[in-house]
């Protein structure tokens, strides 16, 4: 249900899940996920990381910004306190590998996610425990919006082009 006919990811983030009714902060995650669509356009061609026609002080500009973000996401998550798990994600929800947590199935939560290691911010969406074990706990989302889910679309296909890619070059 949560990965039937639904493109998904699997990767490690920094994400963690509390019992609240909060809807979540559901039009700044809209502005992050697009915000973030945004700089990667900027930085990519079809999802390349060629830089050769940038000239070489530019290039050194864009390591260095890559560099301080990344350092800015890490610190971000020990302030936080948000570790990363490894995780399957879709539109529909996701499934955190991670210890056994003590929400029953049905229970209503709020899920903090980073959506990309080097951005210090996260995104807050609603959810339902769907079920859990030994070391996995299932989420699916809960209310959202349809802007929201969109973005959710978009940026869940960015990072599965990406993965493609890095498979490829392997």
């Amino acid at each position: 249900m949560l990965f039937a006919e639904a493109l998904s990811c699997e990767l490690a983030l920094p994400v963690s899940i509390a019992a609240s009714d909060s809807a979540g902060r559901q039009a700044q995650a809209v502005t992050l996920l697009s915000g973030l669509a945004q700089v990667e356009d900027l930085r990519k061609d079809d999802g390349g990381e060629e830089h050769g026609e940038l000239p070489l002080l530019a290039q050194r500009m864009d390591a260095k910004l890559d560099l301080i973000l990344a350092l800015l996401g890490r610190l971000a998550r020990q302030v936080d306190g948000m570790p990363e798990h490894n995780l399957r994600w879709s539109r529909h929800g996701l499934r955190i590998d991670m210890a056994p947590v003590a929400l029953e199935p049905g229970t209503t939560v709020q899920v903090r996610l980073q959506p990309a290691d080097w951005l210090p911010d996260h995104l807050e969406l609603p959810a339902v425990v769907l079920d859990r074990d030994s070391s996995h706990v299932w989420l699916q989302f809960a209310g959202l919006r349809p802007d929201l889910v969109e973005a959710l679309d978009r940026h869940l296909f960015r990072l599965h082009r990406r993965q493609v890619a890095e498979q490829r070059r392997r």
